[in-house]
């Protein structure tokens, strides 16, 4: 086995094993052989989880902001002197191509690492004068947080959710996905040789049961999500029973909308980035790209071109530039959506096929003359699967472009800078880019509306969703009371 771990999870500052939990296989998406096992946390382990990580932070929230921040600061470097590495394993655990870890994935978590750990010093309360008395307030962590990770992004999505909540004083425990379990230990093993104290940052394995078990102890008091809507609505129902914090990134359908005045080469690009990154798994993707008329033609005719030159391959070799999906499972499903589209009427512009006989690997496909109503329209579909629709004018895409449950992202092309302004404050979606697409840097807040999601990671925002406000009332003076 080509990547095993030196056990299941990281439980109190070190690896820990329990193979009384079931066995979970690592398959790797290129060649489909299992490279690691690991097994799912028993209620022993969740229980060291929750425990070492409620001792710990009572301990951490007292710890200067500005040695919080040496520790995350050193972490980051540590990720970063050993990208190759880090970047080889995701590869591994999710068939992304080596071409794209080395720069999208453990780099991604060192920014966000290094920019909490750069703000967490500044931040303040406030007073507030009354005439003789006043109030301060004081930014306080909220305790024992919980991440739910996707099998997207293992080693970004622990980073992101990790980073602000440890800056703040809080501690971590951290579920994978079952299907990419690898990268988050790294993380784990890295934080803890920065300085992290045991029991800040465990990661433990297993499926939704053990999901479960960890948003609803009552230690536990705040709950982050990146997955599907379905995963999203238990995880927010179950959280809400305690009244935890909750922040959810959850999934979209997001209108990506080109003017007949964009430059159609940015704008190809821009459908390309946000379609065929990762094989097509990113949840903020711009799957249903809106052409107008005018430069419709045109605007296929390279996006084919340039379509049918992606190379797909080994993910280990560096001039790859597209993976597989991530497993067959989730191959089987595109392909579904693939002959939907054909069966509905949606004329296939170039890809619509498996490639090859081994992996989980689909060529990247286009589909053209799509209409509204077409299942590939409507449903998030999590490949490498585009649909390019028709439009007229700006009030017609912005009604069509809304159109939907989700509210996760969208994007504009368009040479006139203030059509561009005034669409993306009538678009319904959380994060919105203009004449670029799927950029998403740790300065700037993420997240979506509607069904994909509640709060925001990333930026100065992430810090309202990992701690809560004390108000301190001070009395000055006697206290004037009437009986």
């Amino acid at each position: 086995m080509r990547a095993q771990p030196k056990a299941s999870h990281f439980v109190d500052g070190a690896y820990l094993e329990d193979r009384a939990g079931a066995e979970i296989e690592v398959i790797y998406p290129a060649t489909g052989e299992v490279i690691a096992r690991v097994h799912e946390a028993t209620p022993a382990v969740v229980e060291r989880a929750i425990a070492s990580a409620a001792r710990a932070q009572a301990e951490w929230a007292l710890v200067k902001p500005v040695e919080r921040a040496r520790i995350l600061r050193r972490a980051a470097d540590l990720i970063r002197e050993r990208n190759r590495a880090l970047s080889e394993l995701e590869t591994l655990d999710t068939g992304k191509p080596l071409q794209e870890t080395l720069v999208a994935d453990a780099t991604s978590g060192a920014d966000a690492l290094e920019y909490f750990a750069g703000l967490v010093p500044a931040v303040t309360g406030e007073t507030i004068p009354l005439g003789r008395d006043f109030v301060y307030t004081v930014r306080e962590p909220l305790g024992v947080c919980v991440g739910i990770g996707a099998w997207n992004y293992p080693t970004q999505i622990a980073c992101w959710k990790s980073a602000p909540a440890l800056a703040m004083g809080n501690a971590m425990i951290f579920k994978p996905s079952e299907v990419t379990p690898l990268c988050a230990l790294k993380v784990a093993e890295i934080l803890v040789e920065a300085g992290l104290p045991a029991g800040l940052m465990n990661v433990v394995q297993g499926r939704g049961a053990v999901g479960a078990s960890l948003i609803t102890d009552p230690r536990v008091a705040k709950v982050s999500l990146t997955g599907s809507v379905p995963t999203g609505r238990k995880v927010y129902a179950a959280a809400a029973e305690g009244m935890r914090h909750v922040t959810m990134e959850l999934g979209g359908k997001s209108p990506l909308i080109v003017f007949d005045d964009a430059d159609v080469e940015d704008a190809v690009g821009g459908a390309l980035l946000g379609n065929f990154y990762s094989s097509g798994q990113v949840c903020s993707n711009g799957t249903r790209v809106f052409v107008q008329k005018g430069i419709k033609e045109r605007f296929l005719a390279r996006l084919k071109e340039r379509t049918e030159a992606i190379r797909l391959g080994d993910p280990m070799d560096e001039a790859v530039q597209m993976g597989p999906v991530v497993s067959a499972a989730q191959m089987e499903k595109v392909l579904a959506y693939v002959e939907a589209g054909k069966a509905e009427g949606a004329r296939l512009v170039t890809g619509g096929a498996r490639a090859g006989d081994g992996g989980y690997y689909i060529r990247p496909t286009v589909f053209a003359d799509v209409t509204d109503t077409m299942a590939i329209a409507r449903e998030e579909i999590f490949g490498p699967v585009m649909a390019v629709l028709d439009f007229e004018d700006e009030n017609e895409v912005v009604t069509r472009a809304n159109a939907t449950e989700f509210g996760l992202s969208a994007g504009v092309f368009t040479r006139d800078l203030t059509r561009a302004h005034r669409l993306v404050g009538r678009l319904e979606a959380g994060s919105c880019w203009i004449n670029a697409y799927n950029l998403a840097p740790v300065e700037a807040p993420f997240g979506g509306v509607k069904l994909s999601g509640v709060g925001r990671e990333n930026s100065k925002a992430a810090i309202e969703h990992y701690s809560q406000i004390k108000s301190v009332y001070v009395g000055m003076g006697p206290v004037e009371a009437p009986y």
